[in-house]
């Protein structure tokens, strides 16, 4: 286990409905229920960090492993309505809720993945050449000009967090992806589910080149 592991505190929390967070990606936020203005103009007078946890309309309940979100930008509108940008940092496993008014504050533990040896050069190389012909394939099923951002990591550890954030439409597996403690595991995921995307990309370019 992880030395980071071991660190216990208590954060707010906020549950958000089909989405979850991974450390460096951007949350653009905007707040206007009364409890989480309250919560925000707290954070903003401490250390500007919170807890985000994927909600789930259907069990009503918040997931146990979230990620910590840090404000980097925040902005008052006149009606006390805030807009702000935070950004993903570390994970973490909520052990108990401390209180549920008027939002909800947990206690919780870090936890990243577990150390390895392994070189993963070429499981890194695969998943990025099969990113690079999804989005390919993309913007010829599209016929629009999709490009790849020029800052996208090249550690394991920090892509595999890349492109789990950017799955679309998949809360449900972003949030498995998440709750992984092995960085081999996940990218072994994430290149099973290019795959599966590249191939129906594929097919679909084909039928498209057929009927032009």
């Amino acid at each position: 286990m992880p030395a980071s592991s071991l660190a216990v505190r208590e954060i707010p929390l906020f549950p958000l409905p089909e989405l979850v967070l991974f450390p460096g990606a951007h949350l653009p936020l905007h707040i206007f229920e009364f409890r989480y203005r309250i919560m925000m103009n707290t954070i903003l007078q401490g250390d500007r960090s919170f807890g985000v946890l994927m909600f789930d309309p259907e069990t009503k309940s918040p997931a146990r492993i979230g990620c910590a979100a840090e404000v980097l930008h925040s902005q008052k509108l006149p009606d006390d309505r805030m807009k702000m940008l935070s950004i993903g940092k570390q994970r973490f496993r909520v052990l108990d809720y401390v209180r549920e008014k008027p939002y909800l504050v947990g206690l919780v533990e870090w936890i990243d993945d577990q150390p390895t040896e392994q070189d993963l050069s070429t499981l890194v190389d695969e998943v990025d050449q099969l990113l690079r012909d999804v989005v390919h394939l993309s913007a010829k099923l599209t016929s629009r000009e999709v490009e790849l951002p020029n800052n996208i990591p090249s550690m394991p550890q920090e892509l595999s967090y890349w492109i789990a954030s950017n799955l679309y439409d998949a809360a449900d597996e972003q949030q498995a992806l998440l709750e992984m403690l092995d960085t081999e595991n996940r990218l072994e995921r994430e290149a099973e589910i290019l795959t599966t995307t590249r191939n129906h990309l594929a097919a679909r370019t084909a039928l498209k080149d057929v009927w032009e």
